[in-house]
């Protein structure tokens, strides 16, 4: 399929690792101009290695909650390319996991809102300019299936998510000349969620568990944010191997 993208320029947060570094790879393989930005200093390295390889990349040191830092990095991105196509949201944090409410610190739970909402926020809020300025312009924030389902000692982490959801519909509405989905994946397989899940040395083989590679979600995240899903806008797309719409009490045994 040909997503059109080639020559484009791209935002993705959180691009030194994880699903981000997969977007990264992703879009720049197609042919996009890919700026990173992270608050990882390692993300040098793997923009350093996508330019060996002859592609357009580029790393900025970002710390996304922080409005100076994110609008200074976009002016670069903007003085560089002299446009913005593409904003990916993948940057955000797990905060306190098999955590439950009345144990959770306040602060943790505030600094999780400010990575995962307050992030985007303020991504796509000085990005949106030039973002209308484009003909294909569009946002995707990586959200998760815990926007949708609660998963116990998470409630901050889900309850962030689900803000991001709607943060999506909200920016889609606002600035109706720029396409904004939110894409909820279930357990993509990165260094986060191994750690989130106690499996940093052993990974997911074996788990049982519903695991999806980061290069398959960034394949995802390409689509939406390509013209090759125009229609596409405003909306949900769950990626998680149809767990989030079967029932929690399993097979009922009718008799027929």
């Amino acid at each position: 399929m040909d997503l059109d993208i080639d020559g484009r320029v791209a935002v993705v947060t959180g691009g030194a690792s994880g699903i981000g570094r997969a977007c990264v790879k992703a879009l720049a393989d197609e042919g996009v101009s890919v700026a990173m930005f992270d608050r990882d200093p390692r993300g040098a390295a793997v923009a350093a290695e996508l330019v060996r390889n002859g592609k357009s990349v580029t790393s900025h040191v970002v710390d996304i909650t922080d409005e100076e830092q994110v609008s200074a990095a976009v002016a670069d991105v903007i003085a560089q390319h002299r446009g913005l196509d593409i904003l990916i949201g993948c940057a955000g944090i797990s905060g306190p996991v098999g955590v439950k409410l009345a144990d959770t610190d306040a602060a943790d739970f505030d600094r999780v809102f400010a990575v995962n909402v307050r992030g985007n926020y303020l991504m796509a809020k000085h990005a949106m300019p030039h973002l209308e300025s484009s003909e294909i312009g569009t946002i995707v924030l990586v959200a998760s299936d815990a926007a949708l389902v609660a998963f116990e000692g998470m409630a901050a982490y889900s309850t962030s998510k689900g803000a991001v959801v709607m943060l999506a519909k909200s920016i889609a509405i606002d600035h109706p000349g720029v396409r904004v989905n939110a894409l909820c994946p279930g357990i993509v397989d990165t260094p986060m969620s191994r750690a989130d899940l106690g499996r940093t040395e052993l990974g997911f083989g074996g788990s049982g568990l519903p695991v999806m590679k980061a290069s398959q979600l960034a394949r995802h995240v390409l689509f939406l944010a390509s013209p090759a899903s125009a229609p596409i806008n405003a909306t949900t797309l769950v990626s998680d191997f149809g767990y989030a719409s079967r029932s929690a009490l399993g097979e009922l045994g009718f008799q027929h």
